[in-house]
């Protein structure tokens, strides 16, 4: 598991998994440790994954100013990474709210990647809004599910602005495209890994500006690849495009 050093020397790591050209992955939550991304279905067989731990989580530092959890100023770390990694060029990949510094990066620092793939993007970065409407919607397409009922009361009660930590497991189903036996393990495994005092850092003021980041992934000019499936609410399919579209 290699450390590196961030700009403000706060250490990193990063896990590597598999063999081949390297992909970068940025891990969602926010703020959520790489680990639950694992081997990424079989693509470690063809790639080296090159899991980020986002300062604070895993096995990466707490840094000193808790400011740095803010979204825009982890890009720095990425760009760490990079040069830690000796790549002139990265391929990128991000999942859920990784997404978002994703965008931020490329927005920054579109000479330095070679692909970018966003799986299950936020977009908060380019300011598409995913509605509650987009949730009740994909979710309704689980209605035949034994455990549908308990799902989308719970899923309704967060919207209203109920307690996550109290609901999440309930809805918890319903962020699984399957909710079998591995689904469950993988979610019970999974549980923890987030670093809440970071996430309460990670959209702060200043994090985002839309129009600035869209107006500069409009200039992009490698293959970018937007992944959504049917039963995503966030995004839905017709917010994927949206994306995918800038």
């Amino acid at each position: 598991m290699p450390i590196f050093s961030a700009h403000d020397t706060t250490p990193l790591a990063c896990h590597l998994v598999g063999e081949g050209e390297p992909l970068i992955c940025l891990p969602g939550g926010p703020m959520r440790a790489s680990a639950y991304l694992g081997d990424l279905g079989g693509l470690a067989a063809r790639r080296r994954l090159v899991l980020l731990d986002l300062r604070g989580t895993g096995a990466s530092g707490v840094p000193e100013d808790p400011s740095t959890y803010r979204c825009d100023r982890l890009v720095d770390d990425v760009e760490a990474l990079r040069e830690h990694l000796g790549l002139d060029r990265i391929d990128l990949l991000a999942h859920s709210a990784g997404a978002d510094l994703a965008l931020l990066y490329a927005a920054r620092h579109p000479d330095r990647l070679r692909t970018l793939t966003l799986v299950t993007p936020s977009t908060r970065a380019v300011g598409i809004e995913i509605s509650d409407q987009d949730l009740r919607e994909a979710a309704e397409l689980r209605r035949e599910e034994p455990w549908y009922p308990e799902a989308r009361a719970a899923q309704e009660a967060l919207l209203a602005g109920g307690p996550f930590a109290e609901l999440w497991p309930a809805v918890r189903p319903l962020t699984y495209g399957r909710w079998d036996g591995p689904a469950r393990a993988h979610a019970e495994a999974s549980a923890g890994q987030t670093n809440a005092h970071a996430r309460g850092h990670y959209a702060a003021e200043g994090a985002f500006d839309p129009v600035a980041t869209a107006d500069a992934l409009r200039a992009l000019t490698v293959p970018v690849l937007v992944l959504a499936g049917e039963y995503d609410g966030h995004p839905s399919p017709d917010r994927a495009t949206e994306l995918a579209a800038i």
